[in-house]
């Protein structure tokens, strides 16, 4: 029973290290997907996927998160603001057209 304990222990141990890995460099998967039929392309799905931690993902550029409402409350305050602004804008605009 203490060889599997410690089994487990050292393939947590190696799971560990690996995600640590793999968030710290990042890992990226593409693939695309084509469906045809008589040589008439009807579906092209493409597929990337990168794995990263938040770090790494700003070190590259990538901060989406940051302005996606549904995921960022500031974001969100934003998109309010300018949806205000816009209809401001346009009832300016019908005024001066108006006039």
């Amino acid at each position: 029973m203490p060889q599997t304990a410690m089994q487990h222990s050292i393939q947590s141990t190696n799971l560990a290290d690996i995600l640590e890995r793999v968030l710290d460099k990042g890992i990226v998967i593409a693939g695309d997907i084509t469906i045809s039929l008589a040589d008439v392309e009807l579906l092209k799905i493409k597929v990337r996927l990168l794995i990263a931690s938040v770090d790494k993902a700003r070190e590259i550029g990538i901060d989406w998160w940051q302005s996606d409402p549904a995921l960022s409350s500031h974001a969100k305050k934003l998109e309010e603001e300018n949806l205000l602004l816009r209809e401001r804008l346009d009832r300016l605009e019908a005024r001066v057209l108006s006039a």
